[in-house]
């Protein structure tokens, strides 16, 4: 249950939170899509990602995989935008509890729940014609053999595109910039940027990489929604994180920080 009582009017976050570049997105209840974030808000970013990927393009019930779904926002969204038939993946939540959310939201013929570790992923090659994930990849592809082994998911031509919280340039030695020293964490040398991206997907071969691209403005976005997640999540944890990120993002203030979308084609 919410242990705390939200302090703005539905009507007032809706119009504090309707984006021109997030016009989907918009028509989302805000109060679901702030009760179901983990991070960022992963709309906007798949919003984002979307065009780059051509998740307009794809055939009607194309067979799509959200990995690091979460709470499965991104997966009903893929189902309800872009008429795909979902297998929404996550390690951490229950997938009893997705179930019940994704039926909630009326496609519960449309997305599958799973339980799947990124590295034990129970499918066959060529089960997919696109791989989504965002503010996920980072946690597990940073690692040089990982691409291959997800790609080889993809039918051959089909696509995969991420969104992850990203540095607009790689820092010089080993220590974090020195202005976000306070709130540096190990978890954030997983960081990188366009460029290294770039390179880690071209170097091997798996893919032919389409878009590796910086967000203009993304950190303000990024920090908007932290102000709203601090004052409104149900859940003090998040509204804690909230704030503490918030804060290096407002100090930062592009600076460093920001997201990064990668699109590579199976070839």
């Amino acid at each position: 249950m919410p242990d705390i009582t939200p302090g703005t009017s539905n009507e007032d976050l809706t119009q504090r939170l309707t984006h021109a570049r997030y016009p989907r997105s918009n028509s989302y209840d805000i109060r679901w899509v702030i009760e179901n974030q983990m991070g960022p808000n992963a709309l906007w970013l798949l919003e984002w990602l979307a065009p780059a990927l051509g998740l307009d393009a794809l055939r009607p019930c194309a067979r799509v995989l959200d990995l690091g779904c979460g709470r499965a926002m991104t997966s009903v969204f893929l189902a309800r935008e872009y008429d795909a038939q979902v297998t929404a993946a996550d390690l951490w939540v229950k997938p009893d509890d997705n179930a019940r959310r994704i039926a909630e939201a009326g496609f519960a013929d449309r997305v599958l729940p799973v339980h799947a570790e990124a590295h034990d992923l129970p499918f066959a090659e060529g089960s997919f014609d696109a791989i989504v994930s965002i503010d996920a990849y980072q946690y597990f592809g940073t690692n040089d053999l990982y691409l291959p082994t997800l790609t080889r998911l993809l039918k051959p031509g089909g696509r995969i595109g991420v969104v992850v919280p990203a540095l607009r340039e790689e820092p010089d030695g080993l220590e974090p910039p020195e202005h976000l020293k306070p709130w540096w964490e190990p978890d954030f040398w997983c960081f990188h940027s366009a460029e290294w991206w770039r390179r880690h997907w071209t170097r091997g071969g798996g893919v032919e990489v389409e878009t590796a691209d910086w967000q203009p403005d993304g950190w303000r976005d990024w920090l908007l929604w932290c102000d709203v997640i601090a004052e409104e999540s149900p859940e003090e944890f998040h509204r804690t994180m909230a704030r503490r990120v918030g804060e290096m993002v407002r100090h930062d203030e592009g600076r460093t920080l920001g997201f990064v979308r990668l699109v590579g084609r199976r070839k």
